[in-house]
């Protein structure tokens, strides 16, 4: 069967295959200016996403009549009976998106009689309270929700020196001497904004050279010009970019050897908020130098003078470092819903009794190692 004739309705909800994105964006990106959404979850973000780590399985679904539409989604079957949100890990929302801010839930099983094959649960992975309230426990619908991870974020509000006063005296004093110590070695510090699309994929590369230059290469978890990683954050940031919605923050130490580029951000915008997606650094600088910490500092300052952007989110877990620049945590959640509220029950059943014997096999001691005679 084609994948135009791959189409159907079930209450309201119409599924096709999520590799026609493409022919649906409008309608994606309707909802998305419609509604209070983040960047990662624009049209060009997602389509970047499709392209580059797509298998094929994935299915787009949305819900409404007509041009009228209240939430879309993509979904790819994971275990039996069970369909999750696509989520690379390059995506740090789950890919749901809906008109409003209500709680998902009521959605969750129409959604479950529209999918192919026995759909059992449909899980929503990554949601973020501030676009999705998290629905109650013991809701009618029998949907269950799990914490995900602590993320942070900065409300550009006042100016920069109030916030900045608010910091802790530790990092206030620490960045301070770092400065000083590089106007002492003849070190002036440059931070430039590149937000043409024609100079994304440079500097792209250049990320990609400062992160596989660290840590990250021995995990073969760096961003190469030549990877999928690479190949998505290069078409994303392009194609944002073209629409004004995408910017690079390099961070450059101008001394008598010449320029170097110390660190970077990758960076996305829109619905009143920056979103930094991606930090490297050089990490040959040695631990004395703070480059990030550095770059951070003057893009804050920058994006509190300019008054553009109600917030900037660093989305991903809370580092020791993130409450250093703010006290703005939430907890971000996973939202499961079965086709039937009893199915639900039962899974927390399940899931209650697995944690229970978890807990009592690490309370009890190992058995002796037998003794062994000669």
């Amino acid at each position: 069967m084609n994948s135009t004739a791959m189409h159907w309705t079930v209450a309201h909800w119409t599924v096709v295959p999520a590799r026609d994105f493409a022919r649906h964006a409008g309608r994606w990106q309707r909802l998305h200016a419609a509604g209070a959404a983040s960047p990662v979850l624009a049209a060009d973000f997602v389509q970047a996403l499709l392209d580059v780590f797509g298998t094929g399985r994935e299915l787009l679904a949305w819900h409404g009549i007509g041009e009228d539409t209240d939430a879309m989604t993509i979904v790819a079957p994971s275990r039996f009976g069970t369909w999750d949100t696509f989520q690379p890990a390059q995506a740090p929302v789950g890919l749901w998106l809906q008109l409003d801010a209500r709680p998902a839930d009521g959605l969750l099983a129409s959604l479950l009689q529209a999918l192919p094959g026995p759909a059992l649960m449909v899980g929503l992975t990554q949601c973020d309270p501030m676009l999705m309230a998290r629905p109650a426990a013991g809701v009618p619908s029998g949907a269950r929700s799990f914490d995900y991870i602590q993320t942070a974020r900065i409300t550009l509000q006042g100016s920069f020196d109030d916030y900045w006063n608010a910091r802790g005296k530790n990092l206030r004093n620490n960045l301070k001497k770092q400065r000083n110590r590089l106007r002492q070695d003849g070190i002036a510090t440059r931070l430039e904004i590149v937000r043409a699309p024609e100079r994304m994929a440079g500097a792209v590369a250049d990320y990609g050279r400062l992160e596989t230059s660290g840590w990250k290469a021995g995990q073969g978890t760096a961003v190469a010009a030549d990877n999928d990683q690479g190949r998505f954050y290069r078409a994303m940031l392009e194609a944002l970019a073209r629409r004004g919605a995408a910017s690079v923050y390099r961070y450059w130490l101008d001394g008598p050897d010449g320029p170097r580029l110390a660190a970077m951000d990758l960076c996305i915008e829109g619905g009143g908020c920056i979103v930094i997606l991606k930090t490297a650094y050089d990490e040959a600088l040695g631990p004395q130098l703070s480059p990030a910490l550095l770059m951070r500092e003057e893009a804050t300052r920058g994006l509190f003078d300019e008054g553009r952007f109600e917030r900037i989110e660093f989305y991903g877990r809370v580092m020791e470092w993130h409450t250093r620049w703010t006290d703005e945590i939430r907890t971000m959640y996973h939202l499961n819903g079965y086709r039937w509220p009893w199915l639900g029950r039962l899974h927390a059943l399940a899931a209650q009794r697995k944690k229970r014997n978890s807990k009592i096999n690490a309370a009890t001691p190992a058995p002796a190692a037998a003794a062994t005679g000669s």
